[in-house]
């Protein structure tokens, strides 16, 4: 599942456990519901970290439980995984705060989209990948995942590589794409560097509708896919 911890202006958002914090329903409800929760508590000046313990940040949706019904209601389980994990997407972008993502396991598939979903990507060099991992297992990509893929990885290589080529992608790679911001020696120095820069933007106290409006002009086709709509805000601090 996960935990919402608040430290001053900073909410870290952990997924625990050693398993592979695979998007079920359940787990799916958590992550909204502690989302709610930073949202609704959101002050000038917050933001929220999101990291994962053990080997995987996320290693996608929960196939085995779409499969667990038999093969007849595979694709309508898939299908209501991915209706699940949209409004994830949708929460991140509207969220009145910046976001940072401390990937320090394995982010495939949903777990991946899920960190880009992030205005900040901060990433582990060792045992640590980015992976969309479905054309090597046959699904092809939802259009709110194409639309995010194509918002955050803007060089045209590079976006061949991870969605055509199904290429794990590793820390160091992943900055030079421009995915990553910076990579990092160990799960503890990645959530440290991630606190730094949280730090460093709450200091800015910036007016979190605002912001999140920007972000939302920023990724209009994704939040057009999403259901999320665009508005003006004058909060002068002059």
């Amino acid at each position: 599942m996960c935990t919402l911890e608040q430290r001053g202006n900073l909410f870290f958002l952990t997924l625990t456990g050693d398993d592979e914090h695979r998007f079920g329903p359940s787990l799916m409800e958590s992550i909204r519901s502690a989302l709610a929760r930073v949202k609704s508590q959101a002050t000038p000046g917050s933001a929220l970290i999101t990291t994962a313990h053990g080997k995987f940040f996320s290693n996608g949706l929960d196939l085995a439980w779409a499969q667990a019904a038999g093969a007849p209601s595979f694709r309508d389980r898939l299908s209501h995984l991915l209706d699940c994990f949209k409004p994830i997407v949708a929460d991140l972008l509207s969220l009145p705060m910046p976001t940072i993502a401390a990937v320090s396991g394995h982010a495939a598939a949903a777990g991946f989209l899920l960190a880009i979903s992030h205005d900040y990507v901060l990433m582990k060099k060792e045992r640590c990948v980015l992976y969309m991992s479905e054309l090597d297992i046959g699904l092809t990509f939802p259009d709110y995942f194409m639309a995010m893929l194509k918002s955050k990885i803007s060089d045209p290589a590079a976006r061949r590589d991870v969605m055509l080529g199904a290429k794990k992608v590793k820390a160091e790679e992943a900055v030079r794409m421009g995915i990553v911001e910076s990579a990092h020696d160990s799960e503890e120095s990645t959530v440290e560097a991630a606190r730094r820069l949280a730090e460093q933007l709450t200091g800015r106290k910036w007016h979190g509708e605002v912001y999140a409006e920007i972000r939302k002009a920023i990724h209009s086709e994704s939040c057009g896919l999403l259901g999320l709509t665009h508005r003006a805000v004058v909060a002068p601090r002059l």
